[in-house]
């Protein structure tokens, strides 16, 4: 068996991770590492997870050693990671980061769009992106990967197949999103506050979310991305729309795309969150508009699994050699 730690291991992520690596075959969770909750048991804090992780505690990041892991999850938020990239290289053991640090080329991209300077350019080329629908065989054995942000990995999956076939030109993107309260991670705020959120729906980072640098890289052009906050816990619906090279039929191109992909699911109906929901399935369909001349892409994940802690799994069973689906289910809760 190898041995993972967790850092941000009491966040949703961290407990979307050790509920999937209690299922794991190969990869179990070891070192459970926490800022604030740091001394907290599992089971205060996560306590879906009391009988698996029965006993166990959080440590804190600062004084636990690196070193006895053969893997480290950190999902950590934006801009931690760089501040602890020596001491995770210096443990030897391959790194999954679920953060912004290491996600897009440049620190001239970090900086505009996270508004501040990168502190650890030099090391944005030994981070692979990872998102293995695209970027598989750079995974495989990688020392160290970037996992995508939940948004961009379901606007990629959606259009980047259209494109790469031709029929979809790269400008004039248009990605509307929405996404469940868990994406906006477990600290209070008085946005994600029941009474702000049930009943509600709200577009939020208009013109300049983060995301949308990711976007740019994966699909190229300008795409404009607009996220919405929904009244339900997880899941990412992207309803994405992009200009027609010409008349043609989508849904066979991401068939063809897709054929061999054991979480992507490409179908004729129209994807809802709830079948993803806790699995690490990707649900994709297409239209073209005879109109319009445009094409309307759709993809449903669930945000905690494809879109973060899935993913991560996943990518960690490509970079040691494992069977990539182990640990993970391509099969949604529902109802």
């Amino acid at each position: 068996m190898m041995t993972a730690a967790i850092l941000g291991a009491s966040g949703y992520v961290g407990g979307e991770l050790l509920r999937l690596l209690a299922g794991h075959p190969e990869i179990v969770a070891g070192r459970l590492l926490a800022s604030s909750n740091a001394g907290q048991t599992v089971a205060s804090i996560h306590p879906h997870l009391a009988i698996a992780y029965a006993g166990r505690t959080f440590e804190a990041i600062g004084e636990a050693p690196l070193d006895d892991c053969d893997l480290i999850f950190a999902a950590l938020p934006q801009g931690e990671t760089q501040k602890l990239a020596d001491r995770l290289m210096a443990s030897g053991a391959r790194v999954v980061d679920l953060g912004a640090d290491f996600r897009l080329d440049t620190a001239e991209d970090y900086a505009r769009w996270y508004g501040e300077e990168h502190v650890r350019p030099e090391l944005l080329g030994e981070f692979v992106y990872g998102l293995p629908e695209v970027k598989r065989e750079a995974i495989r054995g990688a020392k160290y990967v970037a996992a995508p942000g939940c948004y961009p990995t379901a606007a990629t999956l959606a259009l980047r197949p259209l494109i790469e076939a031709g029929i979809a030109f790269r400008d004039g993107l248009i990605i509307d999103a929405v996404s469940g309260v868990s994406g906006a991670g477990r600290a209070a705020s008085a946005g994600s506050h029941y009474c702000s959120v049930e009943g509600s729906m709200r577009a939020y980072g208009l013109l300049g979310h983060r995301h949308t640098a990711e976007m740019k890289m994966m699909l190229g052009g300008e795409p404009l991305f607009t996220p919405h906050l929904a009244p339900m816990s997880r899941g990412i619906l992207a309803t994405c729309y992009a200009k027609a090279t010409g008349p043609c039929d989508p849904v066979a191109v991401l068939r063809e795309a897709y054929a061999d992909e054991p979480f992507v699911c490409v179908t004729e109906a129209v994807p809802e969150t709830k079948w993803a929901s806790g699995s690490n399935a990707a649900f994709v369909t297409a239209r073209y508009d005879e109109r319009t001349g445009m094409i309307v892409a759709v993809a449903a994940i669930d945000n905690l699994g494809k879109g973060a802690a899935g993913q991560m799994i996943q990518c960690a069973n490509l970079m040691l050699g494992l069977g990539e689906g182990a640990g993970l289910s391509n099969c949604g809760v529902y109802p």
